[in-house]
């Protein structure tokens, strides 16, 4: 029977929930006015039952038969009125409901997270006072386990019992734990409608947004709701202050709940016993039955007591036979069951039916763990949760192995601590198909410490990372992770690949990705290889060559910090990975908007530019000449890149000052020559050329570097630069000579790089194709070349034709047509986005522009002045190029550097200067001049004269009445208009001088003392870094001066033919275009790696003896204390 008129079922309620209404039977009338459903029987409709006789026979009223349904009346938020307290859901739902609609409705609407573990505690209801070790059990066990598990607890959900045991403790562990933890315990409270104390305050057809629930003695144990649960279901089967109602539902819930997945395992449901009456028996077997795990606190109260003396006295008996009925045991048997049943439950009645659910329960033993908390403790309540969970397994599939499902446990509950001890103690012999699974979870869920165990014990990464399951982890990516909006952008550009967002992070530093496997050459289109991957392509099923390296690049595009570290700490080329590491954090740092990643990304970056230049420093140590192979060195996992490019692009500045670095740069700057020869004695040589063949130059007799074998057999590595400074064959050195120009053109091109030469000529190779001698070359001709603009703009800049330009003029012109060809090289061999990032470039550019309107404007008598005004502006920016060429010398570069900072702090000094001089420049030129249009007047009072008076300039004949000078003005407007001195106004005089004051004070006090603090500021801290940065830049000189011909402008010009005629003609590959590379193949490349891994390995354990000694040095302080 169903009443559908009792209420208007709400319409944002997306599911229908309804309500039990009681009626009784008129043969019915015990308790006076009450009915047996315990409510007031007045308030019920009367239905009479008859049977053939017509007389109604009711003795015993039944919830499903004695009660309709109807839409729920009791729903929304609920805010507890005193107790300040959060709102928490509630709902108010008939015993029948399918618990499928209720877990949608929580997990759709209430928003709780998706649990990993569900804890049901039962028992200990009502005014029974629980023990202290059974709060302590609940407070530091359960609660903490269920806290780093991500757990619900149900309970009761009256604060009463157990249920406000375990409020409390989620309320202080809430309270004490940080807020991404708060979420992870959700307590839900079940209980039955008729037991709730004023639930009347709940009822709302239309739902309760909040309701106000008002708690009565919150000092006392009552029937009231907990105000520390998160949700309440209230479950209503038509009884009134009764306990029981909602066992049925909540063990329908419970199965429910255990069927479905989280973290990729279904979600572990285990029921919790505490104390307990005889009900509890029924409860229990029923939940058996359905393969639920229970944990029994023995000691705790009547029902668990029984339970475990249950279990302890019958498991000295032999079993009985699987399957075999409770009633087909011994009498014997079934005697001391029952005397146990009385001794624990005297008072109950039907004794036969507790005695047949005890059997019964017994032949499910295998779900039940029993703990002893008062001889146990709480603090391994984690490990007696996993294993009461387990116990299940090989009931549920007989496939799986124990160890296997508590594996997939600790891992849901990243619990690595409890998989050391108990998994991965060396009892057990993992094998690979046992650790793949819990494997893609670790990966997936970021649980790096699992990660690790598992290739720690048994798991081949080889074996396991194939492109296909490389993909599965890219898909996996969260839609709020900014490698995943990066990827969608690239899809809907049609360039969805991986690789195509790796080659934006890193840059021309490297070639494209992944492209081996699919069989394309690295210049394919992207689009080509998306093309690719739409179809059926049989690269998925090969395995990564480079296993380790695709995880660390997956891990660093999530920003997974320690993930990261460790594919790093496994990944071979150490430093190359880490400076590619701190590449690409660094670019995604630029890309990403919230500022906790933003931060999170450079503090990364930062740290993987520590471990390449400490594992480099270890290199460096251990040999020199491998570790300088070891910064030019090619890396076909890294796309051909080295570490010096690799550096370069992430702006590696402790990297490039560590002295290993700069030791290969300045033999690399001074070439064959010594590093200790002196400055006069190379210009003295560059002067006089034949000193060359004297000893007033060392030079080095080895090679630039050498090698020493990583194992005794091994043979010396070639000469890493031999093929670096050979440049293209023999007719090079004649390049010095102007006058054996037509020979170049028709010489042969190259020698091998082993050849013997005669001395005179290696002699004068070793010294003119040194870089410091280029740079020294092109110093002292550009001195020349500024003098030669000077002298012509300042003597010899004649009119235009026919008069002029001069002879030396013509010069001029073709000294800069030099310059600018050597700027098209330099654009030729870098790429346009590297060339215009380049300050310097800019500079370059800018001045060969206004040189070249400077031209333009100067050949035609109209535009000759302003042509010559130009070129005069050009000289100051050709003059100001002196800075960079001295960037390189080790005093003028840091201060250099400093100066380039500082010129910001000087633009914040304008802006707060501007906004003075206009509000002062305009206030003055309103009270001294009443009316004044003339524009460059009023321009020349409102900004030029108040800048002048900050340094002094003030007129104080016009601007002092006292003082005033009398001189020929007027007042009228027209006169003013055509061109007369309007006369001054006196009227507010005294207030021009005061405003004067003010801006002479605020100007030349407050914000000449603030820029002066900002330079001192900014001095002192980029003083601390300005070598690392100056070394940064020498690099960068030092790379544009190696690529450089030797001759300097205007001479350069051969060099540029030559060139021509070998790129065009002879179609010879430029050598130093590639700078600082060496590509090793074979043994040579194996054995480098291995010695660069061996010097990692000694870093991370120096490292960690280091952090161990730091450990136990706090230990011992703290134990003195």
């Amino acid at each position: 029977m169903r009443d559908h008129g009792a209420s208007v079922e709400p319409l944002w309620l997306p599911f229908d929930f309804r309500i039990d209404l009681r009626f009784y039977s008129v043969s019915v009338v015990r308790h006076g006015a009450l009915c047996q459903c315990g409510g007031v029987r007045e308030l019920h409709d009367s239905v009479a039952t008859g049977d053939f006789f017509g007389a109604a026979i009711v003795t015993q009223w039944e919830s499903r038969q004695h009660s309709s349904e109807c839409p729920t009346d009791a729903f929304g938020e609920l805010e507890f009125a005193g107790a300040g307290h959060k709102h928490s859901h509630f709902l108010r739902l008939s015993s029948d409901t399918s618990p499928q609609i209720v877990y949608t409705l929580m997990m759709a609407h209430w928003g709780p997270p998706l649990p990993n573990l569900v804890v049901s505690v039962v028992g200990g209801e009502g005014h029974e006072k629980i023990k202290t070790w059974v709060r302590d059990v609940l407070r530091n066990g359960l609660v903490r386990a269920a806290q780093s598990t991500g757990a619900w607890i149900l309970t009761g959900g009256l604060r009463e019992g157990v249920a406000r045991c375990v409020g409390e403790a989620v309320r202080d562990h809430g309270a004490a734990a940080p807020a991404i933890s708060r979420k992870k315990v959700i307590a839900v409270g079940l209980a039955p409608w008729g037991l709730v104390h004023n639930r009347q305050q709940l009822v709302n057809v239309k739902g309760s947004f909040p309701a106000r629930y008002s708690v009565q003695d919150t000092s006392r144990d009552s029937c009231c709701l907990d105000n520390n649960h998160q949700a309440f279901l209230l479950v209503d089967d038509g009884s009134v202050g009764r306990r029981g109602g909602e066992t049925a539902f909540r063990g329908s819930l419970e199965d429910y709940i255990s069927h479905q997945r989280s973290g990729g395992i279904e979600i572990p449901v285990l029921c919790m016993l505490i104390s307990g009456d005889a009900n509890m028996l029924k409860r229990l077997d029923v939940s058996l039955r359905k393969a639920t795990p229970w944990l029994v606190l023995a000691g705790s109260g009547p029902a668990a007591d029984f339970i475990s003396e249950l279990l302890d006295y019958l498991s000295t008996i032999s079993p009985p036979a699987e399957g075999e009925a409770a009633e087909g045991l011994s009498a014997e048997l079934r005697n001391k069951v029952r005397d146990q049943v009385q001794r624990y439950f005297p008072a109950e009645a039907e004794l036969e039916k507790l005695v047949d659910s005890a059997l019964s329960i017994y032949q499910n033993r295998e779900f039940i763990t029993v703990f002893h908390g008062e001889q146990e403790g709480s603090d391994d309540f984690d490990i007696v949760l996993l294993k009461a969970l387990v116990r299940v397994s090989k009931r549920v599939s007989s496939e799986a192995s124990e160890y296997i499902e508590e594996l997939k446990l600790a891992v849901a509950w990243n619990r690595v601590d409890i998989a050391k001890t108990e998994l991965f103690n060396g009892d057990i012999e993992w094998k690979y198909e046992d650790l793949e699974d819990s494997m893609t979870d670790a990966l997936i869920n970021n649980k790096p410490q699992f990660v690790r165990l598992f290739c720690e014990n048994g798991l081949n990464i080889l074996r396991y990372l194939t492109h296909r399951r490389l993909e599965s982890l890219y898909c996996s990516l969260s839609d709020s992770s900014l490698a995943y909006i990066l990827l969608q952008k690239r899809l809907h550009e049609r360039q969805g690949l991986v690789s195509r967002l790796l080659s934006d992070l890193l840059g021309d530093v490297c070639q494209p990705f992944y492209y081996g496997p699919l069989g394309l050459d690295p210049s394919t289109s992207t689009r080509k290889a998306l093309k690719m991957l739409l179809g059926d392509c049989m690269y998925r099923d090969q395995r990564c060559l480079s296993p380790w390296a695709a995880l660390f690049f997956w891990a660093v595009l999530q920003n997974r910090r320690e993930m990261a570290v460790y594919f790093w700490e496994m990944a071979g080329e150490s430093v190359l990975s880490a400076l590619g590491g701190c590449k690409m954090l660094r670019e995604l740092s630029k890309l990403e908007r919230e500022t906790e990643s933003k931060l999170a990304m450079k503090e990364l970056a930062q740290k993987f530019e520590n471990l390449a230049n400490d594992v480099f420093g270890e290199c460096y140590q251990s040999s020199e000449s491998r570790s300088f192979t070891l910064l030019i060195r090619t890396s076909p996992v890294w796309g051909g890149a080295t570490c010096l490019q690799m550096a370069t692009a992430a702006d590696a500045r402790l990297f490039f000052s560590h002295d290993g670095v700069q030791s290969l740069l300045s033999q690399v700057w001074w070439g064959d020559m010594e590093r200790s020869t002196e400055v006069w004695k190379l210009v003295l040589t560059f002067f006089l050329p034949p000193l060359l063949y004297t000893d007033l130059i060392s030079f080095r007799s080895v090679p630039l570097i050498s090698h020493t074998p990583l194992y005794p057999e091994e043979d010396h590595f070639e000469n890493v630069f031999g093929n670096i400074f050979l440049y293209d064959g023999l007719f090079d050195i004649f390049e010095s000579f102007l006058f054996s120009f037509f020979v170049l053109l028709f010489t042969s091109d190259s020698l091998p790089s082993n050849s013997k030469r005669p001395f005179i000529v290696s002699r004068w190779r070793q010294f003119w194709f040194s870089p410091v001698t280029s740079f020294l070359g092109n110093v002292l001709m550009y001195f020349l070349f500024l003098y030669l603009f000077a002298y012509v703009l300042l003597v010899d800049f004649k009119p235009p034709y026919p008069d002029g330009p001069s002879t030396l003029e013509f010069v001029l012109y073709f000294w800069v047509f030099t310059l600018v060809c050597e700027e098209i090289r330099s654009f030729v061999l870098q790429m346009m986005r590297t060339y215009i990032q380049d300050v310097w470039n800019k500079c370059d550019l800018t001045a060969i522009i206004l040189f070249t309107l400077a031209l333009c404007c100067r050949m035609f008598p109209m535009s000759y002045d302003f042509g010559r005004a130009v070129m005069a502006i050009d000289f100051m920016v050709f003059t100001l190029r002196l800075i960079h060429i001295f960037a390189v010398h080790k005093q003028l570069g840091p201060k250099i550097i400093i100066l380039g900072k500082m010129m910001k702090d000087v633009f914040f000094f304008l802006f707060f200067l501007a906004v003075w001089l206009l509000a002062y420049g305009v206030a003055n030129q309103a009270l001294l001049y009443s009316y004044d249009p003339r524009p460059n007047w009023i321009f020349r009072r409102v900004f030029y004269r108040p800048y002048l008076h900050i340094f002094g300039q003030i007129p104080i004949n016009e601007m002092d009445a006292d003082k005033l000078v009398e001189v020929t003005c007027t007042n009228n407007a027209t006169l003013i208009e055509a061109g007369e001195e309007p006369c001054l106004s006196t009227y507010a005089n005294w207030l021009v001088v005061i405003l004067l004051v003010i801006y002479l004070l605020f100007t030349n006090i407050v914000l000449v003392n603030l820029l002066i603090a900002m330079f001192s500021y900014t001095f002192s801290k980029v003083q601390e870094h300005s070598d690392i940065y100056w070394k940064f830049q020498r690099y960068n000189l030092i790379k544009e001066y190696h690529s450089r011909p030797c001759l300097a402008p205007p001479f350069i010009i051969i060099s540029h033919l030559h060139l021509f005629i070998k790129r065009c003609f002879h179609q010879i590959p430029s050598v130093k275009s590639q700078h600082f590379v060496l590509e090793l193949r074979g043994k040579k490349a194996s054995c480098l790696n291995t010695w660069e891994a061996i010097q990692k390995e000694n870093f991370l354990s120096a490292r960690n003896k280091r952090q161990r000694e730091s450990d136990t040095v706090l230990i011992k302080s703290t134990s003195v204390k």
